[in-house]
């Protein structure tokens, strides 16, 4: 399997805890709610950028702090 296919097949993988995690989260506010699957790989691009971005910006933090790791307290 070449790196592109292996990347792919990675993603695929990936996508099915987020989507079990999307209603679990969702019915706390209503119950009755379903997503395409569509709007559900939108959310989990949307949190995955988000995620990335946080991290970005919290090892410089982490750097100053003369750490490799980042902690809670960076965020």
């Amino acid at each position: 399997m070449d790196r592109l296919g292996w990347l792919d097949w990675h993603m695929r993988r990936m996508e099915l805890p987020f989507q079990s995690l999307v209603p679990e989260i969702t019915q706390d506010f209503k119950t009755d709610l379903m997503f395409q699957s569509h709007a559900v790989l939108a959310l989990q691009e949307a949190a995955e950028a988000y995620l990335v971005g946080l991290f970005k910006d919290t090892n410089p933090c982490a750097i100053y702090a003369k750490r490799v790791t980042i902690m809670p307290k960076d965020i």
